[in-house]
């Protein structure tokens, strides 16, 4: 394999370290979980999750449900 030809990303879940503002991949895989809702988010899609928590989340609802915040009005 070259260095141009793209390497598909091993199926399962990885392992992530979430830092402030970006997160690095520990163990690569396609997606992580949802840390309220437990859904399947692909790492490309990955745009919301808690550094000190170390969760990520499908949705801004998800992370203010993790923070107790209620959504009804």
């Amino acid at each position: 394999m070259n260095r141009y030809e793209r390497q598909t990303p091993p199926a399962g879940e990885a392992l992530v370290d979430f830092r402030d503002g970006d997160f690095r991949v520990i163990r690569p895989g396609a997606f992580v979980r949802c840390g309220v809702t437990g859904a399947p988010i692909p790492l490309d899609e990955l745009k919301y999750w808690d550094v000190d928590k170390q969760e990520a989340y499908a949705s801004p609802q998800a992370k203010l449900t993790r923070l107790g915040v209620d959504l009804r009005l």
